[in-house]
């Protein structure tokens, strides 16, 4: 039987402060691996009520077009994530590092949504971090990790609980 090869990884990210650390084990992965990485983010939906009163206040063009705009901002905070990640951290490597990114934004629940593109993308491996002040991406993490058909690496994004 042979070893299994990692090609695709998924990373996960909530474009929090603390993510850093995680998106540099992806990059160290990805080079040592030669594999391509999708960066995921996920935006859980507004939900019912939410849904309601913004239609009762804003005509549903104005409401898909404030939605195209937001995911259009979201997708350049991640590219600028990475320009910035590549300029501070790799700029001064000995040798080159050529990445590979493909960037997604998905709506819907995080676990499911996590595992949903990991499915569909038939990613390998999903890196994401593990902690959050609330407890709530560690919750996700727990749930991914119970749920996944693939291997999880769980980093800690060093943020401290309070």
């Amino acid at each position: 039987m042979a070893l299994p090869e990692i090609k695709t990884i998924l990373y996960t990210t909530s474009l929090g402060k603390h993510t850093r650390p995680v998106f540099r084990q992806a990059v160290n992965l990805a080079q040592n691996l030669n594999a391509r990485i999708i960066m995921l983010h996920v935006i859980e939906p507004i939900g019912e009520l939410g849904h309601a009163l913004i239609q009762n206040y804003l005509p549903e063009d104005v409401v898909k077009k404030m939605h195209a705009e937001g995911i259009d901002q979201v997708m350049q905070q991640m590219k600028t994530r990475i320009e910035k990640f590549c300029e501070e951290e790799l700029g001064s490597l000995d040798k080159a590092v050529d990445l590979d990114i493909e960037h997604m934004i998905v709506e819907g629940n995080y676990t499911d949504s996590i595992l949903r593109t990991a499915a569909i993308c038939n990613v390998d491996m999903i890196i994401m971090g593990s902690e959050n002040t609330f407890g709530h991406h560690s919750q996700v993490t727990r749930q991914v990790i119970k749920g996944a058909k693939v291997p999880v690496v769980a980093v800690p994004t060093g943020k401290k609980y309070v």
